[in-house]
């Protein structure tokens, strides 16, 4: 059977980078994965997805909408825009997180209200304010790996080996953040 995870986020808040973190962990475990990175205008913070797939074999490695048994989205609006890529008993892994795009800094559009919330109404949705604790940890470059702290609470795989493929993927001297930012989701 294949898994579908989805990585939904913003330019620079690090979607590429857990994105390499989850392939290393399939791959580990012996799966046969495919990754597909989707760029929109990240250099501007435009929406930046990724696509991970694993199984016995993939064929492919994009996602389909319903087809995503979790989707990760480091910012709220993220969360909202690629929901119905899940399926239905899929797992929304949110950072209650706002960053607004630029159609709402110049007026031309408006941020909606309650998206958690209005989430929560159709999907089985787990929320963390992942910058708080990335700030707690003394920095707030490492809220993405707090987010998939919390999501790799709803995947197949050991705290241990998350924490060694952690180790092999982000540059030595982060390593130890790193793992202390996946702890604090993890076991948050």
């Amino acid at each position: 059977m294949t898994k579908n995870i989805m990585i939904a986020g913003v330019g620079g808040q690090g979607t590429l980078l857990t994105s390499r973190i989850l392939g290393g962990i399939t791959l580990d475990a012996g799966y046969d994965v495919k990754l597909s990175e989707v760029h929109g205008m990240a250099q501007r913070g435009g929406s930046v997805v990724t696509f991970v797939r694993y199984g016995e074999k993939v064929a492919e490695p994009i996602v389909e909408e319903g087809q995503a048994d979790v989707l990760i989205a480091f910012e709220k609006l993220e969360a909202l825009r690629y929901a119905h890529f899940l399926k239905k008993d899929g797992v929304l892994i949110v950072n209650d997180q706002r960053m607004e795009p630029i159609t709402v800094v110049t007026g031309a559009a408006a941020y909606p209200e309650h998206i958690i919330e209005n989430l929560e109404k159709e999907y089985t949705v787990y929320k963390i304010n992942a910058m708080e604790e990335a700030k707690k940890l003394g920095n707030s470059k490492v809220f993405n790996i707090i987010v998939l702290g919390l999501a790799a609470r709803h995947m197949d795989f050991s705290k241990d080996a998350w924490l060694d493929v952690i180790e092999k993927t982000v540059p030595p001297k982060t390593v130890e953040l790193n793992k202390k930012a996946f702890l604090a989701g993890y076991e948050g």
